[in-house]
């Protein structure tokens, strides 16, 4: 099997099997298996991140790539049609995984004074168990990249923070008749509210990445005759500079006799152009003929949870179309994976100078 073969087959491999949040052992044991078998040092960590290391651990400078390894529902067949790929995670983010995994192999014998760290991380599309246990535990990188998919010319320099909000109510079964509202109109009168206070804080903006955006995910009431209840939650995507804390209490003073958690929350993060790292990228995607540009997402990474408190130069990268993320249509185009892994290997290259 030729190398490029030998790539997709990796990524074919990585996308059939199954591994929504939470159910990630299988493919965190796979990921390690081929590492190892590329020459990484692997291990699993307390939270079941897969991480592979090549070089000197104890080298002076270190540079992690940060992958993720769940996906979320959705079974979707792997099946190659033509230059497509499909399969849950093709794009969002297992392409990108692999992309890690494969350069960073590619140019283990260049590795002097510097350690590459690979990993695949744990539950990044819930609530980044795997992220918030590498920033806690981690020393910080000399640079970090995420896999994420940015399209293979292209460069992710920023994610919207995320405000999760659950809201419960309980009351009294009462008659229809009696003109008392249901804890279904109360939690849809709190939804109101909180649509109405981000429309007014948006006025004047044109641009998402400034914005706050809510978006309703889910809602259920019932009741057993004696009470009535009613359950919701919320996401809001926050922009840059948001006091978050701030946000959480002005919310809460809208529940009335409504519980309002906020079970996580992260905030947005914006990384600078001017860094080896972005340069490092810049002259992988020109030497692989593209013209790079660059991207600020309305979604969240785990840029979000290692990005403040690693506070080093970060940037997310990885082929794929993001707009198929979560979708039925998840698919990769083969020949920009494979480019993404030359443009890699390139800034991988410049990094090691």
């Amino acid at each position: 099997m030729d190398s490029r073969a030998s790539d997709i087959k990796l990524l074919q491999d990585l996308i059939s099997i199954r591994s929504y949040s939470g159910e990630e052992n299988e493919v965190a044991e796979f990921l390690a298996a081929e590492m190892a078998r590329r020459g990484f040092s692997t291990r699993r960590d307390a939270a079941g991140n897969a991480i592979g290391v090549l070089g000197d651990p104890n080298a002076s400078e270190r540079i992690v790539l940060l992958g993720h390894m769940d996906t979320v529902p959705g079974w979707i067949p792997v099946l190659q049609d033509g230059d497509r790929l499909y399969g849950r995670g093709a794009v969002d983010a297992k392409g990108p995984l692999a992309v890690f995994v494969l350069a960073a192999a590619r140019v283990a014998a260049r590795l002097s004074d510097t350690c590459l760290i690979v990993i695949g991380a744990a539950g990044e599309e819930a609530t980044s168990p795997g992220a918030h246990h590498l920033a806690l535990t981690m020393p910080a990188p000399a640079c970090s990249i995420i896999g994420e998919p940015s399209g293979w010319s292209s460069i992710t320099l920023g994610y919207k923070g995320v405000l999760a909000i659950n809201y419960r109510l309980t009351q009294a079964s009462g008659h229809s008749a009696n003109g008392e509202a249901t804890p279904a109109e109360e939690a849809i009168d709190f939804w109101n509210r909180v649509v109405e206070a981000t429309n007014n804080a948006n006025q004047g903006e044109s641009w998402r990445f400034t914005t706050i955006d809510p978006s309703l995910r889910e809602i259920h009431s019932g009741g057993d005759g004696l009470e009535d209840w009613v359950e919701m939650r919320i996401r809001l995507r926050l922009p840059p500079g948001l006091d978050i804390s701030s946000l959480q209490g002005e919310i809460a003073s809208w529940a009335g006799a409504a519980e309002v958690r906020f079970p996580y929350s992260d905030p947005a993060v914006q990384s600078e152009k001017n860094t080896p790292l972005v340069r490092a990228f810049l002259r992988g995607i020109r030497a692989a003929g593209g013209r790079p540009t660059f991207k600020l997402k309305t979604g969240s990474s785990d840029m979000n949870v290692v990005g403040p408190t690693w506070s080093c130069p970060i940037v997310a990268y990885g082929p794929g179309n993001s707009s198929l993320d979560h979708t039925p249509e998840e698919h990769i185009e083969i020949p920009e994976f494979l480019r993404s892994i030359d443009v890699l290997v390139h800034a991988l290259e410049q990094l090691l100078h």
